[in-house]
Formats: C-alpha cells, sequence, structure tokens
C-alpha cells in the first residue's frame, strides 16, 4: 500500500495519469485495427509507424485535454476526485497544457503525412471531444470523437469510404453512449451532486435502462451486418455472438434490477472486453 501512494504522488505518475493510458490504448487499438481492417490485414512497416505514432500522440493529447476541461467536475465526485489535476497533485493545472498540446498537435501533424483525410478526421474528432463538455451534447459528440481513431487508421490506408467502414462506424456510435450512460446511471447520485442534470440522470433508471437494453440489440445487429458485408469467417462470428449475447444478458438483466451494480457492470463489459474484443476479432478473421 506504501509503494503505491508512493506511486500515485510521484510526479511523473501524475503526468502520465492526466492522458489516461488505459482509455488510450483502447483508441490505439481501434485506430490500428481500422487500418489493418482496410487494408486485408496488412500495411507497409514504415506506415504502421507513423500510423501507432500518430494515434498514440494524438490520444493521449486529446484525453488529456479533456481531463484538464473536466478537472472542477471530477473534483465534486467521489469517483474521480483522487485524479491528477482535481486532487491538486500537479497545480496549478495550467502545467500538464504544454504536454497535452504538445502532444495533440504532433499527433495532428503526423497525421497530414499519413494522409490529408487522417488529419481532417482527427481534427473533427479532436473538436467533438472538446467542445461543449458536461452537457446533453457531450454524448452526440462523444459518438464523433469515438469514430475518429478508427477513421484515421481506415484513411491512412485506405482513404475512400465503403460499406465496412460505415457498419463499424455506426457500431462505435452505438457503443458509446451505452459505454457512456451506463456508468451515469451507475453513480447517478454523483452526477446529481456535481450539477449534472441531463440525460440519463434526468430521468428515472427503470426508463433510461430500457434505452440501454434496445441499444445493445442495435449493438448486436450491427456486429451481424459486419459479417456479411466483409464478407468474414467463423472466427468473427463466433466472437460477436458470444460478445452480442453476454452484452444484451447484461443489459436485460439491469433492465429486471434498474440497480447501479447492474449498470455498472455494464459500464465495465461495454469497455475492452466488448469493443476491444470485436476489433480483435476482425482483425484476427483477416489475418487468418
Amino acid at each position: 500500500m506504501l509503494k503505491q501512494i508512493s506511486l500515485r504522488q510521484a510526479p511523473l505518475y501524475s503526468y502520465v495519469e492526466v492522458l489516461k493510458p488505459r482509455e488510450s490504448f483502447l483508441l490505439v487499438f481501434i485506430g490500428i485495427s481500422g487500418a489493418l481492417i482496410a487494408g486485408g490485414g496488412w500495411m507497409p512497416a514504415g506506415r504502421f509507424v507513423l500510423l501507432l505514432a500518430a494515434l498514440t500522440l494524438g490520444c493521449e493529447g486529446c484525453n488529456g485535454l479533456t481531463n484538464y476541461m473536466d478537472r472542477k467536475v471530477d473534483g465534486l465526485m467521489r469517483r474521480t476526485c483522487s485524479r491528477s489535476l482535481p486532487s491538486r497533485r500537479i497545480a496549478p493545472p495550467q502545467k500538464v497544457l504544454p504536454l497535452v498540446l504538445g502532444l495533440l498537435g504532433a499527433g495532428l501533424i503526423l497525421a497530414w503525412f499519413l494522409n490529408p483525410l487522417c488529419f481532417v478526421a482527427g481534427v473533427i474528432g479532436t473538436m467533438a471531444a472538446i467542445l461543449w463538455r458536461k452537457t446533453a451534447w457531450t454524448h452526440l459528440l462523444g459518438c464523433v470523437s469515438g469514430i475518429a481513431p478508427f477513421a484515421i487508421g481506415w484513411f491512412a490506408v485506405k482513404p475512400q469510404i465503403d460499406v465496412m467502414l460505415l457498419l463499424i462506424s455506426l457500431l462505435i456510435a452505438v457503443w458509446v453512449p451505452l459505454h457512456v450512460w451506463s456508468v451515469m446511471v451507475a453513480h447517478r447520485q454523483e452526477y446529481i451532486g456535481a450539477g449534472i442534470n441531463f440525460f440519463p440522470v434526468s430521468r428515472q433508471e427503470k426508463n433510461v435502462v430500457k434505452i440501454f437494453f434496445a441499444l445493445s440489440l442495435v449493438l448486436y445487429g450491427l456486429s451481424l451486418l459486419i459479417f456479411y458485408a466483409g464478407s468474414l469467417s467463423w472466427v468473427y462470428l463466433v466472437a460477436a455472438n458470444f460478445l452480442g449475447i453476454l452484452m444484451v444478458s447484461a443489459n436485460w438483466r439491469l433492465v429486471r434490477s434498474a440497480s447501479s451494480g447492474d449498470a455498472w457492470k455494464v459500464y465495465k463489459l461495454t469497455a475492452f472486453p466488448y469493443l476491444g474484443l470485436i476489433f480483435l476479432a476482425m482483425v484476427l478473421d483477416i489475418l487468418l
């Protein structure tokens, strides 16, 4: 425990924490997966390294910037008050701006060298992530920012729009509110106490969770459409069915209980276990 406390208090750890490395890893993985899907499982080594650098720098910079913008609300909630900025382990908070803006700028510059469409996707994703934070617009804009890393990876290899790009983007767009809303329901009182009074915390849980269940069905359906549109094999089909049934079942339990505990389970399931594994299944299917 003493080692853990001393690590959290270390200046370097505090700055790394601001960049949300776990969340950034998932976004980078999605972007790399987008490139491999677009390229049929292959891309030049040099281009791969450039894409990896652009995604890593850009995602960490953007996550760091949103962390900075959310610091006051985070300080009002028990779940987030111990983060580097609201806990004042980094003070004043403006000290992180050169780092996060530098990372973000470097990521966008590298995206331009990949393809101008990658740069455009990065700019749109960044603007969507930082505009109207902690408002009702956050949900819609979160869908756009969530799609951006995948679009950057796709355009780095295949600078054109096709059915697979659209279907996978829709999958991400449906996943985002399910992921974000479930954590808000799980910590509803904390959000209300922090002044967050828009959907879903502005509605009764028993009504909101029905929407979650509907989204899980749409998510499952989209994952199967991707199988048919992409002419994928049994590897992806097995994974899509397993993950889809798991997601629908978790949301059905939430409908029956409307409890914060089951909402938290949905939130945890939606992160890497679902989105990470569904993309991993796509990549493995194409590689194999």
